[in-house]
């Protein structure tokens, strides 16, 4: 079984030198990228999972994420982010970026190898049979982790697109928040109940046209109907 390939993404090179060391202990093939420039230079799309600090030179992490988010070739690639801002804004915000996990600085590399078993193996277990799944134009492979709306790819998170397969694989059926997070997001340490608000109103403006099917209902959450 091929190893799962990790980048850690820090402008502090002592601390990426310690998480790249333990990773590799842990049996990950682990690279490291000095900042966000030098990391999409790294073809990211190889990777298993991405390590991102927030504050960096001249590119964030933040920004980074939203750059690779946005890309159909890296949208699915979970992201942590490690990093001393650990104000709620600040995680909200990286979440609703699609981010997988979030660690604020100063942790335990315990704690930062144990974030990313969790995410990995949520990741491989998300993984639902092959079939695609369809309304009309819009098409989820499920092989491929693709959303197509009438044969344009869309560039979903990870999240987003979970929510959607949720959604489609019972439409109209209306989903609570509670019931959201618990099957999409799992066991996640941090978990919001705004964050599914944003994540549906992000999904409605990428699905254009079909975003209209997915109905709220005030007091009960949210489904899609034909």
């Amino acid at each position: 079984m091929a190893k799962h390939k990790i980048l850690v993404v820090d402008d502090e090179e002592s601390l990426c030198e310690i998480l790249q060391f333990n990773l590799e202990v842990e049996g990950y093939e682990a690279d490291v990228a000095y900042s966000a420039e030098q990391a999409l230079s790294m073809h990211p799309e190889r990777y298993s999972l991405l390590l991102l600090d927030v504050m960096m030179g001249e590119m964030s992490g933040f920004r980074l994420a939203q750059l690779l988010k946005a890309d159909p070739a890296t949208a699915r690639i979970p992201i942590i982010f490690c990093t001393a801002r650990d104000a709620e804004d600040d995680t909200v915000a990286g979440l609703n970026l699609g981010a997988d996990d979030y660690i604020a600085k100063p942790f335990s590399l315990r704690e930062v190898l144990a974030r990313v078993r969790s995410v990995l193996r949520r990741a491989a277990t998300a993984a639902a049979p092959a079939e695609n799944i369809r309304y009309e134009g819009l098409v989820l492979d499920m092989a491929s982790k693709r959303c197509t709306a009438d044969g344009t790819p869309l560039p979903l998170t990870r999240k987003e697109f979970e929510i959607l397969v949720l959604l489609l694989r019972h439409p109209g059926r209306i989903f609570s928040r509670e019931e959201i997070l618990k099957r999409v997001w799992s066991d996640e340490v941090i978990v919001l109940d705004r964050t599914i608000d944003v994540n549906i109103r992000r999904l409605r403006a990428k699905i254009g046209a079909y975003g209209s099917h997915i109905v709220t209902r005030l007091g009960y959450g949210y489904g899609f109907e034909a």
